[in-house]
């Protein structure tokens, strides 16, 4: 997922290398588990010592945010038959589930559900016994079911709740065509089991097969095989070959049409968007190719992408074989490209080789934001890396300002916590940051041959830091003694902040907007005789992102004069400027501003705005206003991180 998003290591006191993976997980998972769920309202507010003692309780390999028992009975495989039924805004239908049995002893299979109407629970045409557990509002309700002996695969009849967690159904009204509704899902981190009962865990990785009936006006499409030449008639089918974690599992549907970009790249999107999303993305291929040259073959076929309507709640979502791509890049002018090139780079980082449990959110996204730098680098050139590298900077440097000390660690302790919480740029830039610190101590091409070696010896596997910081002992740390050590790998995987003397991003082209920026403050030049011809997203941001907190009526209305800020068409840019608007109260921009915030139900992009609109009474009833009308079209996600701001 692009920018926000575990792992459970056994560390006594944070010393690298304390521990390996424990072979002996089944034993603890149990007990570690229960005591996670109880402790729901875990005291954030810690010092860094504390922050730092508090991972010395986590145990190797366990998922705390799972009820399953993958170490006595794991799944390997799903058969899903479902129906979507947009009047009642449920999926109906089964599962098949193929297990083996870790542990032969255990003839019991535990799954995570959330808000499942379980109908029945049946092996060789036979009902079995099964039992729902206790509801935890975090982590959903366990169902447990009897295996008879000699059995090995079990279905489940169920159907889904309306408000299921990781399902967003969408009126006609409320997508970019106006005539036909639209579904998709949202998996991760621990949604899937609102729609699938499965184990529910980054550890566990399966194959699937699934049927999709839709009414026949409607395309589904999955993180699957999609045919792009498929008849439209209400009934598909897709299978997934290669065993992915079940955050993975994606489904949408709508009124979708397909464009090919490249030989083995295409889009799916409305009709009113393909045309527009397939010029703004036609350099995917020519990532994909760069990408396979530096890092490896990639291994899932297809690399298509999935437009969706603005209620998405992420920029992008890395469905193997399926981007899920969030509208509000669409820019016209490829400026805001670096999210396919990040949800393209996680099929090397996170979809083929996975963080075990969500505590090792920082090997998947930490990877993936150092590929994806490198990825733009190869294709745009070293002056937008450049850029890009400085404003990612930026984004780490305020989450590190802003957060406690706790969550300011790449190995994060997320036990009593949603694993959602995860998000925040700590794992995506400080990750990426503590790669290119490698990079720049052992040479970019010593680093590019052992990412290739790591993505080839991982393939499909899910792996815990320890795992890691093992593999980084046996390979770079023996072949490069002078110039890595322990201690400082130590530093940067379990203590908060970043590291002193890590990389600083610098760019030439900044410092010259540093220059323009404090020439106008200081009423040197005025806002209309900058000269912005050349600039990109990147200089507006940084130009903007940069503005003294305090601005003046006169300097706001100066700058919207001159460039058009309120009506900008760029999303990214509009997000800053309103921003200022808020902070300022520049009144002339709340218009804008209100049906940004309806339209629009990217986190990222307005989570920030009810936030600062919460601080002041005339700022939260505009808040509320805005979301009351457009909650019914956001994401249960989006709605679940903003609503405590209108509250």
């Amino acid at each position: 997922m692009n920018k926000y998003g575990l792992l459970a290591a056994c560390i006594s006191m944070p010393v690298l290398f304390a521990c390996s993976e424990s072979s002996d997980v089944a034993s603890q998972a149990q007990g570690a588990k229960d005591s996670a769920v109880q402790n729901t309202s875990q005291d954030t507010t810690k010092g860094t010592d504390q922050a730092l003692n508090s991972h010395a309780e986590i145990a190797s390999g366990v998922d705390y945010h799972s009820f399953a028992n993958p170490d006595e009975v794991r799944v390997k495989h799903l058969t899903i038959d479902l129906t979507a039924d947009f009047n009642t805004k449920q999926l109906i239908g089964e599962v098949t589930l193929d297990v083996e049995r870790t542990a032969p002893e255990n003839n019991t299979l535990v799954l995570d559900t959330r808000a499942l109407n379980i109908k029945s629970v049946t092996a060789q045409g036979s009902d079995i016994a099964f039992e729902m557990g206790k509801v935890d509002d975090d982590l959903g309700t366990p169902l447990s079911i009897t295996l008879p002996e000699g059995v090995n695969s079990v279905t489940v009849a169920y159907s889904t709740s309306p408000e299921a967690s990781g399902v967003q159904w969408l009126t006609p009204a409320q997508t970019a065509g106006k005539q036909h509704p639209f579904l998709f899902t949202q998996a991760q981190a621990v949604h899937a089991r609102s729609f699938i009962p499965l184990q529910d865990s980054p550890q566990v990785r399966v194959t699937y097969d699934a049927t999709i009936k839709t009414p026949k006006s409607l395309l589904a499409v999955m993180s699957a095989s999609n045919d792009p030449t498929t008849e439209r008639d209400g009934e598909y089918e897709f299978t997934m070959p290669q065993p992915i974690p079940s955050y993975l599992i994606a489904l949408a549907i709508g009124d979708l049409e397909f464009k090919a970009m490249g030989e083995r790249t295409g889009v799916y999107a409305e009709p009113a968007l393909l045309e527009s999303a397939a010029r703004e993305f036609e350099d995917t291929e020519a990532m994909l190719e760069v990408t396979e040259e530096t890092y490896g073959p990639y291994q899932w076929d297809r690399y298509d992408l999935l437009i969706l309507p603005p209620s998405f709640p992420f920029g992008g979502m890395e469905n193997p074989r399926l981007s899920f791509i969030t509208p509000t890049v669409i820019a016209g002018d490829k400026s805001l490209v670096s999210l396919i090139a990040h949800e393209l780079a996680h099929s090397w980082s996170g979809n083929t080789v996975t963080n075990a449990t969500w505590r090792d959110l920082w090997l998947n996204e930490g990877f993936t934001t150092y590929l994806t730098y490198r990825i733009m680098e190869m294709i745009y050139g070293h002056d937008r890396f450049k850029k890009e590298a400085v404003l990612g900077y930026q984004d780490l440097q305020n989450d590190v300002a802003a957060l406690d000390a706790n969550d300011e660690i790449l190995a994060i302790d997320l036990r009593g916590r949603n694993p959602d919480d995860v998000f925040s740029n700590i794992p995506y830039e400080k990750g990426a940051l503590f790669l290119r610190e490698i990079e720049h101590k052992i040479g970019r091409e010593n680093f590019d041959a052992f990412l290739m070696q790591y993505f080839k010896d991982f393939a499909f596997k899910s792996i815990t830091t320890d795992t890691f910081i093992t593999y980084l002992e046996d390979t770079l740390l023996k072949q490069y003694p002078s110039k890595l050590d322990a201690k400082r790998i130590n530093t940067w995987i379990f203590e908060p902040g970043i590291p002193e003397g890590a990389p600083k991003p610098e760019s030439d082209a900044f410092a010259k907007i540093d220059t323009t920026r404090n020439a106008w403050l200081a009423g040197e030049v005025k806002a209309a005789d900058i000269d912005t011809a050349q600039w990109t997203v990147h200089e507006w941001l940084y130009f903007l992102n940069n503005m003294p907190k305090s601005l003046s009526a006169e300097q706001l209305a100066e700058l919207d004069a001159a460039f058009s800020l309120t009506s900008t068409q760029n999303n990214e840019i509009a997000h800053s400027w309103l921003m200022i608007a808020v902070e300022n109260n520049y009144q002339p921009a709340f218009e804008r501003l209100y049906s940004y915030l309806v339209t629009i139900g990217r986190n990222k992009l307005v989570k920030p705005l009810y936030r600062e609109l919460s601080k002041t009474p005339e700022g939260k009833a505009f808040a509320k206003r805005a979301f009351e009308e457009a909650k019914p079209g956001y994401h249960p996600l989006t709605v679940k991180a903003n609503e405590g701001y209108v509250q």
